[in-house]
C-alpha cells in the first residue's frame, strides 16, 4: 500500500484525489507504482528515508542531465520529499508506444557525445541501494579502478562473498585497463543501461532510473547486453552515429565486471561465478 502520509502529500500537492493505484514492481528496497488520480496518471517510487538518504534527489539530478543532453523522452520530476519516515518520488506516467530500436541507438549516441573534462560526477549517487562513489580522476583506469572495480571487490571480501585470490585478480585486471580500454574522452552515461530501464513511448523512446556519470561509453552498451541485450538494430544504428573502437565486443564482459560486482554484493548466488570468470584471464 502507498502509505497514506505519501498519498495525502501527494494529493495535496497535485490538488487531485488518488483514486486507484496499480503495482508496478519493488521490494524491500523502493515501491513503485502507477497511480490515477483526478487531475491524471502519475509514477511514483517510494521508500524508508533513513536507509537511504538522498536517493530521490539523486534520481532527480540524474534525469536532469539525461534530459538536458539527449533526446530521449525522460520523465518530469513533479516532486520528491521525505514524510513520516518515507522518502518519495512523483513523476509523470510515460505509456507505451511504437517500438523504435534505430532511434534508441541514434539517441544514446548523441547522448555519449556530450562530454566533460574529467571521468566522474559533481555528485555521488546509487547503483541499484548500493551507494555510488563518483570522485572525478582524469583518466578512465584510474575511475574504473578506484571508483568502480575495487570498491565493489572489497565490499564482497569484506561480505565473504569474495575472497584474497579474488582481490589479486582484479587487481592485476585494474593494473591492465590501460592497455584494455581505448583511449576515449569522458561521455555521460545512463550507468544501469538494462532492457528494464528503457521503453518506448508515444513520444519516442524513454529512459530512466539512471545512475549517471561521465565514463567511458562503452560501459553503457555493455549493460544493454548483460540481460538478454536489446535488438541489433539498436547496435547498427548507434554505430552508424557514434562508431565504437575496435573490438568492443571482447571488453563487453569487462565493462560488465562492476554490475556483476554489484550484483554479487546485493544479491550473491551465481553472480561470483561471472564474476570469477572473468577475473580467470588475471
Amino acid at each position: 500500500m502507498l502509505p497514506e502520509p505519501v498519498k495525502s502529500r501527494i494529493e495535496k500537492e497535485l490538488g487531485a484525489k488518488v483514486v486507484q493505484l496499480k503495482f508496478v514492481g519493488g521490494g524491500s528496497i523502493i515501491q513503485t507504482a502507477r497511480i490515477e488520480t483526478t487531475s491524471g496518471n502519475y509514477f511514483v517510487k517510494w521508500n524508508n528515508a533513513s536507509l537511504y538518504p538522498n536517493m530521490f534527489e539523486t534520481e532527480k539530478n540524474g534525469l536532469a542531465l539525461l534530459k538536458k543532453y539527449s533526446g530521449f523522452a525522460i520523465p518530469e520530476v513533479i516532486s520528491l520529499g521525505d514524510v513520516e519516515g518515507h522518502s518519495y518520488l512523483l513523476l509523470t506516467f510515460i505509456g507505451t508506444g511504437p517500438i523504435d530500436w534505430q532511434k534508441a541507438g541514434r539517441l544514446l549516441a548523441t547522448m555519449h557525445n556530450c562530454s566533460a573534462n574529467q571521468f566522474g560526477l559533481d555528485h555521488d549517487n546509487y547503483i541499484g541501494s548500493l551507494p555510488q562513489s563518483n570522485t572525478f580522476h582524469d583518466s578512465w583506469s584510474a575511475f574504473f579502478t578506484n571508483e568502480r572495480i575495487l570498491p565493489q571487490v572489497k565490499r564482497a571480501l569484506d561480505s565473504g562473498a569474495l575472497d584474497r585470490t579474488d582481490l589479486t585478480a582484479a587487481e592485476n585486471f585494474c593494473k591492465r585497463i590501460v592497455e584494455i580500454f581505448p583511449n576515449e574522452k569522458p561521455a555521460l552515461l545512463h550507468g544501469d543501461l538494462w532492457s528494464g530501464n528503457i521503453l518506448f513511448s508515444s513520444k519516442g523512446p524513454s529512459i530512466f532510473d539512471p545512475a549517471v556519470y561521465f565514463g567511458n561509453r562503452e560501459m553503457d552498451i555493455a549493460m544493454t547486453k548483460l540481460f538478454g541485450g536489446f535488438d541489433t538494430q539498436f547496435y547498427e544504428a548507434y554505430n552508424a552515429a557514434f562508431p565504437l573502437e575496435k573490438n568492443w565486443q571482447k571488453r563487453v564482459d569487462y565493462c560488465n565486471l562492476y554490475p556483476l560486482l554489484v550484483h554479487v554484493n546485493l544479491f550473491g548466488g551465481g553472480y561470483v561465478n561471472d564474476v570469477r570468470n572473468i577475473l580467470s584471464a588475471f
